[in-house]
């Protein structure tokens, strides 16, 4: 029996790089972990790295690593192919697989700003505000009723006033997943909050050996800042997550023109080597430690130096990293439905869809940042994130596989035969019901003005909506177990 999880959409993933050219790029990422090398801040991963056979040599203000093929080739080894990402509800937890190009699409970033659109007239009007628990609430319950969103990454950083650095981990994890029965991601900000926030999974996923089992909350890293840099804080939470075996994301974003090369082979050649090293660390410190190989390679806009995402560029490089991931049998969390525009509209439709057309062909498992976000991702707009869930359930059915079955060729047959001896001449009594909204309804949002009012009021439709909140029980055991907690968290 097949065990339980979003279906996703599995695609014949493109092959942009020919076997010489991934060999060609594994083989100049392996030459840099030696030369250049990566620069060390932090002592612990010195001699993790030094105990597997890496060569440490004193920098200035920090240790030079030269990791040789060996020691990456081990780390591959321990490495899962396959990995569970889990849910409050069983039929939505994730399964990712390196070796099936099952392809999930989920929200990201941790905006400042969130962008609420009002109406005069007929005309939208903008307004930007901070970030704040109840607006992560909003979130959390908008993306459980979005179709087409496969996973949470928390969209909006809690400014509230009572938020500390110390309990600011335990109320986004505990909003978001009082909110959605989805899988809940997000970065860890204090590592001294780990096991607490650990102890809410545990609690929420039944306990400890069924949270190993549904691990309803995992965590994104990013280990090494561009170009080839170990940052002493994030080291220290990546090798404390991997010992816990709670999955974790190896994150790495360089700039193409500014922390990394422009072009795409230098490009994906330096976040390849650096996203190795991130694994190699997860398995030095603890060995089958579940892990994604997590690309997200930008483009520098070179008049502002901004990072851009609708860019041709993007899709090269996005594509590339999809494809080496496989290369290693490591799970892809990948990026695409980004608008470098500040405000929803035909621009940040048509950079949005840029990269959903032809990111997610490459086959990474896990896309993140498609849901919602504006000015690259800085700002999270709710209406933008239902248009988000339409343009996304029209790509996934421009990327299912052909239905041209063997077993249907009788039925195929049958069917144009009837039709050519009925005195109608006509195939609309065989539609199938069940599809019969997809089939007449080219764009699943419509309204007399346009989409962004569509949008709206599908928005509000949904605030007034019934939740899905913890059951009481599991609300009590968290306030008296784990530290922190607000009451804003759990909506009180």
């Amino acid at each position: 029996m097949a065990e339980k999880q979003r279906e996703g959409i599995l695609v014949e993933p493109q092959q942009r790089l020919s076997d010489e050219q991934v060999d060609l790029i594994d083989g100049v990422s392996r030459e840099l972990l030696e030369d250049p090398g990566l620069l060390c801040y932090n002592a612990e991963v010195t001699e993790l790295f030094k105990s597997a056979g890496a060569r440490a040599e004193d920098a200035d203000g920090c240790v030079r690593l030269r990791v040789p093929s060996k020691v990456v080739d081990k780390a591959l080894d321990a490495a899962p192919s396959k990995l569970v990402l889990g849910a409050r509800d069983p039929d939505n937890r994730l399964i990712l697989d390196a070796a099936e190009p099952r392809v999930r699409f989920g929200s990201g970033s941790e905006t400042n700003v969130w962008l609420d659109v009002e109406f005069d007239d007929g005309r939208p009007t903008f307004k930007r505000n901070p970030g704040s628990i109840a607006r992560l609430r909003d979130a959390a319950h908008l993306a459980e009723n979005l179709t087409n969103l496969d996973f949470f990454i928390r969209c909006v950083n809690i400014q509230d006033e009572q938020v500390t650095e110390q309990n600011k981990d335990v109320n986004k994890f505990l909003t978001s997943l009082d909110n959605i029965t989805k899988h809940v991601q997000a970065g860890l900000t204090d590592l001294a909050a780990l096991d607490d926030v650990l102890k809410l999974g545990h609690i929420i996923a039944g306990g400890e050996s069924a949270f190993a089992e549904n691990p309803v909350l995992s965590f994104i890293t990013c280990v090494v800042k561009s170009p080839f840099q170990i940052v002493d804080d994030t080291a220290a939470k990546l090798m404390a997550i991997a010992r816990r075996k709670a999955p974790v994301v190896i994150s790495s974003s360089p700039m193409g023109g500014a922390t990394a090369p422009f072009d795409e082979f230098g490009m994906v050649a330096q976040i390849n080597a650096e996203l190795l090293a991130g694994v190699t660390l997860t398995q030095l410190a603890s060995p089958g430690a579940p892990v994604l190989y997590g690309a997200v390679p930008v483009r520098t806009r070179l008049d502002n130096l901004n990072d851009m995402y609708g860019a041709p560029e993007f899709v090269h490089y996005n594509s590339d990293c999809a494809q080496m991931a496989r290369h290693y049998g490591l799970p892809c969390y990948s990026t695409a439905g980004v608008g470098d525009v500040d405000r929803p509209g035909v621009q940040a439709t048509a950079e949005k869809l840029l990269t959903l057309l032809n990111v997610p062909r490459a086959g990474a498992q896990y896309i993140h940042y498609a849901f919602g976000l504006l000015e690259r991702t800085n700002v999270f707009c709710p209406e933008q994130a239902v248009m988000d869930d339409a343009h996304i359930g029209i790509v996934k059915n421009l990327l299912r596989a052909g239905n041209v079955e063997p077993g249907n060729r009788d039925e195929v047959l049958s069917m144009i035969r009837e039709v050519m001896e009925s005195g109608h001449k006509t195939y609309v009594y065989h539609l199938p019901l069940p599809t019969q909204q997809q089939v007449y309804v080219s764009y699943p949002l419509e309204d007399e003005h346009d989409a962004l009012h569509a949008a709206h009021r599908k928005y509000h439709e949904i605030l007034e909506s019934p939740r899905k909140p913890l059951p009481d029980d599991l609300r009590d055991k968290i306030k008296q177990g784990v530290p922190g907690v607000l009451p804003q968290a759990l909506g009180e």
